[in-house]
């Protein structure tokens, strides 16, 4: 196994950190970060190993448990784990009343963000075709409809259910533009799942931690496979997602997320100015995201004295 893969990537765990903030907030999603800052195919590949090794062992495997394992990225997966792990435990304290508290400064913020994100896969496409069009175009009308459902509260979910949940709203929190807790939102689960973090309900708790492993396990298979056999049309499918997933996004709007034009000139100019901000973060957060892939990268081939720019 070579040293690249063995080797601990400390930065990792603050972008552990934003991904897991990003992941509590509903509209955003922590698969966005993790484009931002150049890591989402790394991120899917180690998924796909770390999960093709859980299966291995389970069919009694060790020999290809062995080989999967060894293709994870432990020294990038670990601290990403770690970093958003602590976010999601400690966000769920600091940052759910901040949300409800003001949602309209904070939605215009991620709005911003959001809406600046979307160059980062539109630009990893290599030919756009007019089928990339095409797929953006499907992918930002799907999402729209999707983050426009209003949203529901079971009160007291059975176990089946919160299994259920975790394992499609994992598979919305690695992909960029769809929010897992939006759609813990829509299923009625984002409040009791904030209220088994905050109150440790460890029997909630380990159901929804398996759920959302096997079906990130699964998931994380079919988005690899997408991404190196259909790089493309995967992104453009990204790129609409996060489109249509700006509606959810919207700073003016109802209980039933019904889109309201906003109150004043003044609101207009403020949520403008908070989108300028977000809009900003995520400039500095691409540029800061390939320095570090470069120093990354100049460090694992230093035999390479040019190493090939990434965009």
């Amino acid at each position: 196994m070579s040293a690249r893969r063995s080797r601990f990537e400390p930065i990792n765990l603050l972008y552990g950190l934003m991904m897991g903030t990003a992941d509590i907030v509903p509209g955003v999603s922590g698969g966005t970060i993790a484009l931002i800052v150049g890591i989402y195919e790394r991120l899917i590949a180690s998924i796909r190993a770390v999960a093709s090794a859980a299966a291995s062992l389970a069919r009694g495997q060790r020999g290809e448990a062995r080989r999967h394992t060894r293709e994870a990225e432990w020294g990038f997966v670990l601290p990403l784990g770690f970093g958003i792990v602590t976010a999601l435990l400690v966000g769920a304290r600091l940052l759910e009343p901040l949300l409800e508290a003001y949602p309209v400064p904070f939605r215009s913020l991620f709005f911003g963000l959001i809406a600046a994100s979307v160059a980062v896969p539109w630009k990893r496409i290599g030919q756009r075709i007019p089928r990339s069009y095409w797929i953006a175009a499907v992918a930002a009308l799907v999402a729209f409809v999707i983050v426009g459902l209003p949203p529901q509260v079971v009160s007291d979910p059975g176990m089946l259910v919160i299994f259920l949940a975790a394992s499609v709203a994992i598979c919305a929190m690695i992909l960029p533009g769809v929010s897992g807790s939006f759609l813990l939102l829509v299923m009625g689960l984002y409040e009791p799942t904030l209220a088994a973090l905050n109150g440790l309900d460890l029997r909630f708790i380990g159901v929804f931690i398996l759920g959302a492993a096997i079906g990130l396990g699964i998931f994380s298979k079919l988005l690899n496979h997408l991404l190196r056999n259909y790089h493309d049309a995967t992104m453009a499918a990204l790129v609409g997602l996060m489109i249509g997933s700006l509606r959810a996004l919207w700073p003016y709007q109802d209980e039933a997320r019904r889109l309201l034009p906003p109150p004043s000139g003044e609101a207009l100019l403020s949520s403008l100015a908070l989108a300028a901000i977000g809009f900003v973060l995520v400039v500095a957060l691409v540029r800061f995201g390939l320095t570090m892939d470069e120093q990354r990268r100049r460090q694992t081939a230093p035999d390479v004295d040019t190493p090939e720019s990434q965009v």
